[in-house]
Parts: C-alpha cells; sequence; structure tokens
C-alpha cells in the first residue's frame, strides 16, 4: 500500500518565510517519513521554494520519498513558485533521489571544519592584529548595536554577487527590521549570534562582517553564517582579517568549543583560500538541487 501522506501545520512563521509540512505514515499510522517545504516571503525571493524529505532507511525504496515530493511540488505550485531547491550530500541516497526525480545540479559545496585545539595561535594573531590602512575591526554580541544599524543593514549587499552558479536564489534585501529580527530568531533558539565586522575610518561605515553562531552552551561546534565584504573594499585581505579575529575571539570566549564549521560554493575561490589559509580541513561535500517549476 501506498503510504499515507497527512498535511501538517507549521506554527511558527518567520518574518522572510513560511513553512508547509507533510507526515508519511505506514498501514499500522507509524511515521516513516516527512517532508518540509520552505516558502520564502520577502520580495526578491517570493518566486523560491526550499525542499527537505526525509525517510527511515528502512522504508526506502518504497515510494514513500516520491509520494512526499509529489505532495511537495504540487503545493509548490499552488503557491505560485518558480523554483524549488533542495540539498543533499554527495553521493547519499538524497543525492541520488533527486537526480532521478527531474531535480538538476546547479550548485557545489564543500563543508569544512576548523579544529580549534589544532589552530596555530600565533599564526592566528598575527593575522587578527595586523594593521590595514584605513581600517579597524569591531564586533558585538546579538543583534547589532543600534549607532551601527543602518550601516550593518546596507554591508549586507556584500552578499548579493556570492556565487550561486546556476541556483534561481534571487536576492534578500536587508533593512534595520531583518537584521534585528535574525538575531533575535537565533537568540530564541538558544544559541549565541556573534559578529565581526570592518569599519571604513573615513566615514565610519561598515565595509564588510562575518557571523559565527555558538551553541548557548559553548560546547560541539560553531557555525560561520556568512562572511562578506564590499565589491568597493575587496583586494585588501579583509575577509582573512576578519575571520581570523573570528576564530580568536571564539577560542577567548568560549575554551570549550570544539571547532568551527563553514559551507563555501566550490567557485567561490576566494573564500576557499581564506578557509584554506586559516587551517579549515574538508568534512564532506554537497549538491543543491533546483527544479523549474
Amino acid at each position: 500500500m501506498p503510504p499515507r501522506i497527512t498535511p501538517l501545520t507549521d506554527p511558527e512563521p518567520t518574518p522572510s518565510s513560511r513553512r508547509l509540512a507533510w507526515l508519511a505514515s505506514g498501514t499500522e499510522g507509524a511515521p516513516v517519513g516527512s517532508a518540509f517545504l520552505r516558502l520564502f516571503t520577502k520580495e526578491g525571493q517570493d518566486h523560491l521554494a526550499e525542499l527537505e524529505v526525509a525517510v527511515h532507511p528502512a522504508e526506502r525504496r518504497q515510494g514513500v520519498g516520491g509520494a512526499l515530493l509529489d505532495a511537495a511540488v504540487s503545493a509548490a505550485r499552488d503557491e505560485g513558485r518558480r523554483s524549488l531547491v533542495a540539498q543533499a550530500e554527495t553521493g547519499s541516497p538524497g543525492d541520488l533521489f533527486l537526480a532521478a526525480r527531474g531535480f538538476r545540479r546547479v550548485l557545489a559545496l564543500t563543508y569544512a571544519r576548523l579544529v580549534l585545539t589544532d589552530v596555530d595561535s600565533a599564526r592566528i594573531s598575527e593575522i587578527a592584529e595586523r594593521p590595514y590602512p584605513g581600517y579597524e575591526l569591531t564586533h558585538w554580541d546579538g543583534a547589532v548595536p543600534p549607532g551601527l544599524a543602518q550601516t550593518f543593514a546596507d554591508s549586507r549587499r556584500a552578499m548579493d554577487d556570492m556565487p550561486m552558479e546556476g541556483t534561481d536564489y534571487g536576492t534578500v534585501a536587508w533593512d534595520v527590521e531583518r537584521v534585528l529580527s535574525v538575531a533575535e530568531t537565533i537568540a530564541k533558539r538558544g544559541e549565541l549570534l556573534h559578529t565581526v565586522a570592518v569599519v571604513d575610518r573615513s566615514d565610519g561605515s561598515i565595509a564588510g562582517f562575518s557571523e559565527l553562531v555558538v551553541p548557548g552552551d559553548g560546547r560541539g561546534d560553531g557555525q560561520h553564517y556568512g562572511t562578506g565584504v564590499l565589491p568597493e573594499h575587496r583586494g585588501h585581505g579583509l575577509g582573512l582579517w576578519m575571520k581570523a579575529e573570528s576564530i580568536r575571539l571564539a577560542r577567548r570566549t568560549y575554551p570549550e568549543l570544539g571547532g568551527l564549521l563553514t559551507d563555501t560554493a566550490d567557485s567561490n575561490a576566494p573564500m576557499r583560500s581564506i578557509n584554506d589559509a586559516l587551517g579549515y580541513l574538508p568534512t564532506h561535500g554537497a549538491v543543491e538541487y533546483q527544479l523549474d517549476l
């Protein structure tokens, strides 16, 4: 018998998206899989939906994933979405499943980890303390301070030309409200947001930023959320400078933190070079797939 697909309700939309969900159950009502469809709602991305499908290993190849996918694709079309994206680890069952279901590969990613006990502290400090004429570093915990809020929101356009290869990602429009909302969401999850930024001394504006999210107990691994430098300030080594300072602050503030995680598009040669220079080691690869609706 085909699995029973039950629509669920996600009660907590975010300011930039909402989710639909489905539960797949077997003949005796036991859950065998699930799907989540994130519908982006902000202008610039309201054409896009993001899919996550999970099937219990013992229930694979029995039509569960296909039934969940059909429900999600139908809903994405009903919502007027142009593109549906999903990510899978390279070589995993999800990778094979998406390829077989008509999705096309649009982006390759490399995930990497920095083991903090293996960090060359002297070298990281040398990079972080190196003078960069015309610029200075600043940092804050949680939400951006009011005096920097507008220039920080403006600096988010540094991510607009991030290499996305063939992904129909659209553009993310940032304002102060959105910046503060992201910080609030992370805090509500019980996690800790830390931001290092470069300030242009000539006018006090932010030229680049690097964000790190750490588990609330200060253990396990932190996750880099984004590092970007505005186009007019590139070519000076500011990305390396900020990320080195972020590493130094993480080691100083969280002595029990095990490592720092990052993911980078394979085509993003400058950021991959920064990660290599700082000692991040690849852990696995992933593929971003897209279905054109």
